[in-house]
C-alpha cells in the first residue's frame, strides 16, 4: 500500500495538469481573437484563425501521444504547434504568439530531446521571449501569463517524468518477482533432487544388504532347515533392517537440520560392512583433519555408503579398503575392493548410484572417478578443503 500511494499522487498531479490545459487554451483563443488582427475569413485574419486552430489541434494531439515513444504522429503535432505559434508571432505582434512559441518549445523539448538538452533549451527560450516581450513593450499581464505557462509546462514535464519512472519501477518489480519465482522453482527442484539422492543412498545400501542376507537364509533353509548358520543369517538380516530404518530416520531428520552423518561415522560404517557381509573392510585416515561443511561431510559419508553398496551388488570381494585422506586443498575418499576373479563394472544402467555420487561431487565443486583396477574396482571422491 505504501508503494501505491506515491503512484496515486503522481497520477492525480498529471490529471490536474491535463485539466488546466483546456483553460489555458481557452485563454489563448480569446487572446488571439481580441488582438489585432483578430479572427476573420480573409487576409491576415484568416491566417490567425488557421494558426490558432493548428496550435490548439497540435496541443491536443501532442497530449494524446505523450508518454509514448516519439513516433511520427507525436513529432507532427509538435511541429504543427511550432509552425502555428511562429505564424501568430509574425501576423499578430501584440497577440499570444510569443506564449505559443514558448509552449511549443516546451513540448518539443520535453518530448523530443534528452533531459540534458531539454533543460538548457527551455531556459534559453524563456529568457529570449522575456527579452522580446520587454523590447516590444508587452504589459505585465502578458509577462505573468508567459511565466504561468512556463511553470505549468514545467510541472507537467515533471509529472510525466514521474509517471514514466513509476512505470519503469513497476516493470522492474515485475521482473524481480519473476526472477524470485524462478529461483524458488529452481530451489524446489534442487531440494527434490537432494532428497532423491538421500533416499536412494539410504535405502539402496540397507535393502541391498538385506536382500543378500535373506537370499542366503532362504538357500540355507531350503537345503537344511536345521543348518546352524541359519540363525546367524537371520540375525544379520534383522540387523540390516534395523540399521536401514535408523538411516532413513536420519535422512528425514535432515529436513529438520538434525545432525548429519559425516567422516566421523566411516569407521562404524566399515565395521558394519565387515559384520554384515563377513568380508574384511579396512578403514584408515591420513593427514591432518580439517573441518568440512555440512554438505561436504554428508557427501563423503554417502559416497562411501553407496560405494560399499555397489560392492555388495556387483562383486564378491575378499576384502575392501576404505581410506580417507585430508590434503592441503582437498579431502579425498577412496573405496576399493579386491576380488579373486574379474569383477563386472557397474554402469549407469545399473541404477542411480554412480550418477548420484557424481552429482554430489559436482554440487560441491569436487570430482568423482570410478573404474576397474587390476584387482577389483575403485571409487575416488575429492571435495575442496
Amino acid at each position: 500500500m505504501q508503494n501505491e500511494e506515491p503512484a496515486v499522487t503522481r497520477l492525480r498531479v498529471v490529471r490536474w495538469m491535463q485539466l488546466l490545459t483546456p483553460l489555458m487554451l481557452a485563454w489563448f483563443v480569446w487572446a488571439a481573437a481580441t488582438a489585432e488582427p483578430g479572427f476573420g475569413l480573409t487576409g491576415k485574419r484568416l491566417i490567425v484563425v488557421l494558426a490558432t486552430a493548428g496550435f490548439v489541434a497540435g496541443v491536443f494531439g501532442r497530449n494524446a501521444t505523450v508518454g509514448r515513444p516519439a513516433g511520427p504522429a507525436h513529432v507532427a503535432f509538435v511541429a504543427a504547434m511550432l509552425v502555428s505559434s511562429v505564424t501568430l508571432v509574425a501576423v499578430q505582434l501584440s497577440g499570444p504568439g510569443s506564449v505559443a512559441v514558448l509552449v511549443a518549445v516546451l513540448c518539443a523539448a520535453t518530448g523530443l530531446m534528452p533531459v540534458r538538452v531539454a533543460v538548457p533549451a527551455l531556459i534559453v527560450a524563456f529568457v529570449v521571449l522575456e527579452m522580446v516581450a520587454s523590447i516590444t513593450g508587452q504589459d505585465f499581464g502578458f509577462l505573468a501569463v508567459l511565466a504561468g505557462f512556463a511553470v505549468l509546462f514545467g510541472l507537467m514535464y515533471l509529472a510525466f517524468r514521474l509517471a514514466e519512472a513509476q512505470r519503469e519501477t513497476k516493470r522492474l518489480l515485475a521482473e524481480l518477482e519473476a526472477g524470485q519465482a524462478a529461483l524458488a522453482e529452481a530451489a524446489g527442484l534442487a531440494e527434490r533432487q537432494r532428497l532423491a539422492r538421500e533416499m536412494h543412498d539410504v535405502l539402496a545400501h540397507s535393502l541391498s544388504g538385506l536382500t543378500l542376507q535373506l537370499e542366503g537364509a532362504r538357500m540355507l533353509l531350503a537345503e537344511d532347515p536345521a543348518d546352524p548358520r541359519l540363525p546367524a543369517a537371520v540375525e544379520r538380516a534383522h540387523h540390516l533392517a534395523r540399521t536401514g530404518l535408523e538411516e532413513a530416520r536420519r535422512a528425514i531428520g535432515m529436513l529438520r537440520d538434525d545432525d548429519l552423518p559425516g567422516p566421523d561415522r566411516l569407521a562404524a560404517l566399515a565395521e558394519q560392512f565387515t559384520r554384515d557381509q563377513a568380508v574384511p573392510c579396512d578403514f584408515a585416515v591420513s593427514g591432518e583433519p580439517h573441518p568440512l561443511g555440512s554438505q561436504a561431510r554428508l557427501a563423503v559419508y554417502r559416497v562411501a555408503q553407496e560405494a560399499l553398496t555397489n560392492v555388495i551388488k556387483h562383486a564378491s570381494p575378499t576384502r575392501v579398503s576404505l581410506r580417507l585422506a585430508y590434503e592441503t586443498t582437498a579431502t579425498r575418499l577412496i573405496v576399493e575392493d579386491f576380488v579373486a576373479g574379474p569383477r563386472p563394472v557397474p554402469g549407469e544402467a545399473d541404477g542411480y548410484g554412480l550418477t548420484g555420487m557424481r552429482e554430489r561431487a559436482e554440487l560441491l565443486g569436487g570430482t568423482l572417478s570410478a573404474g576397474a583396477t587390476g584387482h577389483g574396482f575403485r571409487v575416488e571422491l575429492a571435495v575442496p578443503a
